[in-house]
């Protein structure tokens, strides 16, 4: 696959061109237009050691416009394309609900939609980007926004220049789309990210960005796929080490899981947002009892406990004693605690003394 990821708006615009014209000469042979794309399917997902990602096979299947059962799915994807085309022409974005409305009409002749709901649309934009190797993003189709971030960092975002350490209380909104943003200047020896805003917060008016000279970002649960993006040109680009804060429990290593490796469900952009040296610094089991937490343990649900016996069994994890090990004493306690306990020892306690210390000693999960 070509290298699209710094790849300019008219050879984007060439790849969707490419598509339409192909499908134009099949009809002009008589033959039944067809769509080839990989199958997105479990079956074809693995882990590559090599790498250290989660991705796609090699498996693909053809998708029929004559065929009564690929038919509204070929005209979905097609839509897409010609939407996007317009989008990348035109140098503008369309957020994800906006394309569900621009694709909602009947077929001609027909009393069948071309769509129903937006999962519909959402799959065709997922389809269009493994066909042309080209994010939704590059696509100009874009999410809610959903993260922040401060730091000492100056950046250029479609000729606007935004300096990351003068953003208040509420810090920079970190778009959904971070690819064209331009890194002016960066002081920073790091950077963390943690899955919930309210510590954020925190650690920002603490301004801990300032105080252990790093990038601080957040969202709310799973990082978007802007801050993924954003993470991973961090480290590419400026060297910045990577640190994912969660609470102790099984999901926070889930998000941590789909930052460093990659998705299941997103297999086919993983070179594009997984982060392989990304590092562990959330809570630990052995964390819990180093600080006097388990008074503050809160009991597994089943749907805790369903998901630890499945992230046991991801091949990354199974590969790795340590992460193993740290599992096995998690489905042992039987219980989380939540990164916000720690205010039961000072409000500023993350600040000064918890990430510190783990700095300091290293003491990440990787």
């Amino acid at each position: 696959m070509a290298d699209t990821t710094n790849m300019n708006r008219k050879k984007r615009a060439e790849i969707l061109v490419n598509m339409g014209n192909g499908i134009y000469k099949q009809i002009e042979k008589g033959e039944n237009p067809s769509l080839t794309l990989p199958v997105r399917g479990l079956s074809n997902v693995k882990y590559s050691k090599e790498s250290g990602m989660i991705t796609m096979g090699s498996n693909t299947a053809n998708r029929y416009f004559l065929n009564v059962g690929h038919v509204r799915k070929f005209i979905q994807t097609v839509s897409v394309a010609s939407i996007s085309k317009t989008l990348i022409d035109s140098d503008k974005h369309t957020s994800l609900r906006d394309v569900f409305y621009q694709m909602r009409r009947t077929i001609p002749g027909t009393n069948i939609d071309v769509v129903d709901e937006q999962t519909e649309t959402d799959k065709a934009i997922e389809d269009l980007e493994v066909i042309t190797d080209l994010t939704r993003e590059q696509l100009h189709i874009t999410a809610n926004q959903a993260g922040q971030v401060a730091g000492e960092v100056t950046i250029e975002d479609r000729g606007d220049t935004i300096d990351w350490s003068k953003m208040g209380s509420g810090g920079w909104a970190i778009p959904s789309t971070t690819e064209d943003i331009e890194f002016k200047k960066v002081n920073a020896k790091f950077v963390i990210y943690m899955e919930k805003q309210a510590i954020w917060q925190r650690l920002n008016e603490d301004k801990a960005w300032k105080k252990l000279n790093c990038i601080i970002i957040a969202s709310q649960g799973q990082a978007t796929r802007g801050i993924r993006r954003l993470l991973q040109r961090l480290y590419h680009e400026q060297h910045l080490p990577v640190y994912v804060l969660t609470d102790g429990d099984i999901w926070g290593v889930y998000i941590y899981s789909a930052i460093k490796f990659g998705s299941i469900a997103l297999a086919h952009v993983s070179e594009k947002l997984a982060l392989p040296e990304a590092k562990f610094m959330g809570l630990t089991m052995d964390d819990i009892e180093k600080y006097g937490l388990k008074r503050h343990l809160i009991k597994f649900k089943d749907v805790d406990i369903a998901r630890l016996k499945q992230i046991k069994n991801y091949e990354w994890f199974k590969n790795s004693k340590q992460w193993m090990a740290e599992l096995e004493k998690m489905e042992k306690l039987g219980a989380k605690v939540e990164l916000n306990a720690f205010t039961a020892k000072g409000l500023s306690f993350l600040t000064e003394h918890y990430l510190p210390e783990k700095l300091k000693e290293k003491n990440f999960l990787d």
